[in-house]
């Protein structure tokens, strides 16, 4: 922990905060809600020694630094991260919101195994966070695309609601179909599109063989796999929004 003011606030927050996040305390002598939130802020900062650092400022004896970061009341706690402001509350918030509050700001162990992204470090991650969503897609995708069907059945079962692990569902049912005309060449096409991560070839590939078939329960796996293509791609995505609006024109 570190008093700043606004002298070297550019330096130990800003700047420090490209090598690890920074979590501001903005709070005064007078304030009964920061001797509150303070001790507690400062508690659950050291559990994460190392991965992130707390910085007080005194809004009395800084008001220029107040003002620029817009303070209408304290206790305000701002986070950076890569030099930029990415999280903030104001308030003496309980102890279990502040343990959310830097959970989202810190990578977890979970997190940081299932960035690595291989097949053991996300089994590692499922280990130590059984509902990791992120780690299930990644270890689902690798099941799926080495045909160990029931693993990946079995590890999607969890995770009911998540659209990505849908799709992947939605994959497994469109390869068991069995319709007796063998796998769609089209379709099997755009799905490897989705694993060499060419959302656009993907889902071009996915929206003609919607189109190209009547049978409902066909056409709404495919919509399915869009939809988790939709998902990972983000609602900002244009490519996304393009086909969001082809595929409720087909489906309509």
């Amino acid at each position: 922990m570190a008093d700043v003011s606004e002298r070297d606030f550019e330096a130990q927050v800003v700047e420090r905060s490209r090598e690890l996040p920074v979590v501001v305390d903005f709070w005064a002598e007078w304030c009964g809600p920061c001797r509150t939130l303070g001790p507690a802020l400062e508690a659950a900062v050291e559990k994460r020694a190392g991965k992130v650092e707390l910085a007080k400022v005194d809004v009395d004896s800084n008001q220029q630094l107040a003002a620029t970061f817009g303070i209408r009341g304290i206790p305000a706690v701002k986070a950076f991260r890569d030099g930029e402001m990415v999280a903030e509350f104001t308030g003496a918030i309980p102890p279990a919101a502040i343990e959310k509050f830097l959970d989202e700001l810190v990578p977890s162990e979970a997190d940081q195994l299932a960035d690595a992204g291989d097949e053991a470090s996300l089994r590692q991650a499922l280990e130590a966070d059984p509902r990791h969503a992120e780690a299930a897609r990644g270890l689902g995708r690798i099941l799926v695309g080495r045909g160990d069907t029931d693993e990946a059945r079995e590890l999607f079962s969890g995770f009911e609601g998540d659209f990505v692990i849908d799709g992947l569902v939605a994959r497994l049912e469109l390869a068991g179909a069995g319709n007796g005309a063998g796998p769609d060449p089209a379709l099997a096409e755009a799905l490897a599109a989705w694993d060499e991560g060419d959302a656009e070839r993907a889902l071009d590939g996915l929206q003609t063989a919607l189109e190209a078939t009547d049978d409902a329960e066909h056409r709404d796996r495919i919509r399915r796999v869009m939809v988790a293509i939709f998902t990972e791609l983000g609602p900002d995505d244009p490519l996304a929004r393009a086909h969001r609006r082809r595929l409720a024109a087909a489906l309509a």
